[in-house]
């Protein structure tokens, strides 16, 4: 399961934002240079952002984005699903979906599995904020189980 590049390329640029913006506002240009992405998506997901809430953008000549909130009150989750990812790991709807991805709407062997997976990943975005990304302060994952 991984992430697609609009959470990705979301959550590096707001970091980037995160570390840049505090004096001033951040043109998008400035962070597509810096993080080697597109300009052209960056503005997409950043029309995403602000409508969201999560960015404010400033015109004229000096201008840019800022973040609306404090990167330590910005979390990773709000990021991903400001730019319409869904953080599941089942192939089916999920989520309060009616049914599951086999035909006649069954459920498969695996479901439970990997909507638990998906509720434990957002849980996980949900409690690092930019700010942690930024600090790299990430929580250690659990110790690799001996087989």
């Amino acid at each position: 399961m991984q992430l697609s590049t609009k959470g990705r390329y979301a959550v590096m640029a707001m970091t980037d934002l995160a570390g840049h913006g505090e004096a001033r506002p951040v043109s998008l240009a400035e962070i597509a240079e810096r993080q080697q992405l597109s300009l052209a998506y960056l503005e997409q997901l950043f029309a995403r952002l602000r409508r969201r809430g999560l960015v404010v953008s400033h015109r004229g000549p000096g201008g840019g984005y800022r973040l609306a909130r404090p990167a330590a009150e910005t979390n990773v989750a709000e990021v991903v699903m400001a730019v319409d990812e869904p953080i599941k790991a089942t192939r089916c709807g999920g989520h309060g979906a009616k049914g599951g991805c086999m035909k006649g709407g069954a459920k498969c062997l695996t479901h439970d599995l990997w909507e638990e997976t998906g509720r434990q990943l957002h849980a996980y975005l949900a409690s690092v904020s930019l700010a942690d990304v930024l600090a790299g302060r990430l929580r250690p994952s659990s110790p690799a189980v001996a087989a």
